[in-house]
């Protein structure tokens, strides 16, 4: 696998495969390197924020398409991420006007798998959780709620859990125990 310098944007949240996320972008540099990004100069990788980190994230990263962008009333730009691939960020560089440069190394995504047994409470729980929150739910044309790894990355992404327990489940080879992690805490909240 050979390296590839990326575009960073950090952010105390998490992006994963198949997932989506809206973020505001504000300053000359950033609405610059967002223009890049479109015009193919760079892809674009998205990392949980590491404060104080050199790089600016935790390794794991997801490489992500821009996939909807609009004015926002305070005349920022809003844009909606979708993730593509798992990478690895080896090294970052700050340019000057404080954007970020990775060198990244792609990692292999989670493989589709069904969910079955207890395991279905799981995906009944998140998709009520998105009729709860129409902004999230409004991101999606399609919830693919039959997908093991599709409804736990969707889980690491809106769980407040610390980030260092993010990290472990993210580093895991599959969703197994991110499956097992959510299951054990809706049942826990339902005894």
């Amino acid at each position: 696998m050979r390296t590839q310098e990326m575009a960073l944007i950090t952010r105390d949240a998490v992006l994963l495969p198949d997932g989506r996320l809206e973020i505001r972008i504000v300053g000359p540099a950033f609405l610059k390197m967002i223009a890049d990004v479109l015009k193919g100069k760079y892809p674009l990788a998205f990392g949980m924020l590491l404060p104080n980190g050199r790089p600016p994230c935790y390794p794991n990263a997801t490489q992500c398409e821009i996939i909807d962008f609009n004015l926002l009333n305070d005349e920022s730009l809003g844009i909606v991420l979708e993730g593509k691939q798992r990478v690895k960020v080896l090294s970052a560089a700050q340019k000057r006007d404080g954007v970020w440069i990775a060198r990244t190394l792609p990692c292999h995504n989670w493989c589709e798998e069904p969910i079955k047994g207890e395991f279905e409470l799981i995906s009944a729980a998140l998709e009520q959780f998105y009729e709860v929150n129409p902004d999230l739910f409004g991101l999606y044309s399609n919830l693919h709620l039959d997908d093991a790894t599709w409804v736990s990355q969707r889980w690491l992404e809106v769980l407040p859990l610390y980030s260092k327990d993010k990290q472990v489940l993210m580093n895991q080879p599959d969703c197994h125990k991110t499956m097992n992690f959510v299951l054990e805490l809706i049942k826990s909240h339902v005894d």
